[in-house]
């Protein structure tokens, strides 16, 4: 009765955290700061993100989850210690046994079974009573309010930080499924490389994430954007500042972008006619941060000829599909990967 039902999307830049009856109630950037002399922790989500690049070498700020898993396990275990803690409380020691929260957590739909469990130990390390994983795509398509229990095709495409997933999900389960380890610090990347070739000038990755969120576009846009760039000239090594267009950041973008294209196509390429004729008639869904790119949409339907549109706040469709399977464990348990004890 006094259990909490909590889903967590672990993801390469943000964690979000879904409590049952209460919908989201953590939205918080996967960054930890540490101390280095004793290995504690100084600082989660937020306030660690806003140390990235600017600490003295005594504190070390770390991004745990690479790509979608595990990169460091001891840190991982301390995040997700805070984040169960903040919204489970910490009750009484002889009652934390019954009051331990039940929590599934969303994983990419191609790591190892190791992965699996290295998610799966952390959590219950952390204070879980139970932990359940859910294939990423999966849980957003269900956050997306797709009709994933109906036989008919229901194509996802989930964008996050480190890995893009195209799955097409009919009866509660993902029937075929692409994956490439690109998403948006990929895109970051693809800014700080194009700035340093073009003008030798170094820039950040909160810099260059600014950049992709104030003129970055997929497409060309109608009305050219400028955005002023502040870094340290390469040459010189002084700080210097330059102005950028919004068609140099789309010239920037273009080589992770194809590489999201491909994955979408190579998905749609094996999916079963049957449920090809669905996806064409009902279009694709996009969720994920790097979904909030704009044109993205744009650019997926004029590629693959498949209609494309953003699911509404596609950046916590994950963790409210987490949550929404764990409350419908019972249907949802055949879909699930089993992490043995």
């Amino acid at each position: 009765m006094f259990e909490k039902h909590i889903g967590i999307d672990l993801g390469t830049v943000n964690v979000l955290v879904h409590v049952k009856g209460r919908g989201i109630v953590m939205h918080e950037p996967s960054v930890v700061a540490i101390r280095v002399r004793d290995n504690t922790m100084v600082a989660v989500g937020h306030e660690a993100y806003d140390m990235l690049g600017r600490t003295p070498e005594s504190i070390e700020v770390a991004r745990p989850i690479r790509d979608g898993v595990i990169a460091d396990f001891v840190v991982t275990e301390a995040m997700l210690r805070y984040l169960i803690q903040t919204v489970a409380g910490n009750p009484n020691p002889l009652f934390r046994p019954l009051m331990r929260p039940k929590v599934m957590i969303s994983t990419p739909r191609g790591v190892t079974s190791v992965e699996e469990r290295a998610v799966h130990d952390a959590a219950m390390q952390a204070g879980a009573g139970a932990a359940y994983l859910i294939p990423e795509p999966l849980a957003a398509a269900y956050g997306a309010g797709l009709p994933i229990g109906t036989p008919t095709g229901n194509m996802v495409v989930d964008m996050g930080g480190g890995t893009t997933e195209a799955a097409v999900v009919s009866m509660y389960d993902i029937v075929v499924w692409s994956s490439v380890r690109i998403g948006g610090n990929r895109f970051d990347e693809a800014i700080i490389n194009y700035i340093r070739k073009k003008y030798n000038l170094l820039i950040g990755e909160q810099t260059a994430e600014e950049i992709k969120i104030g003129i970055g576009s997929a497409l060309p846009l109608e009305d050219e954007r400028h955005i002023e760039v502040r870094g340290r000239d390469q040459v010189t090594g002084l700080p210097k500042i330059i102005q950028i267009s919004s068609s140099e950041v789309t010239e920037a973008l273009q080589e992770p972008l194809q590489a999201v294209v491909s994955t979408v196509r190579a998905t749609l390429e094996k999916t079963p006619p049957e449920l090809a004729a669905d996806i064409i008639d009902r279009g694709m869904v996009l969720t994920g941060g790097s979904a909030q790119l704009r044109n993205i949409a744009q650019l997926l339907t004029q590629e693959t000829g498949v209609p494309a549109y953003v699911a509404e706040n596609p950046i916590a469709c994950v963790a409210l599909g987490a949550g929404r399977a764990l409350e419908n464990y019972e249907i949802m348990r055949r879909s699930l990967p089993i992490v043995p004890d």
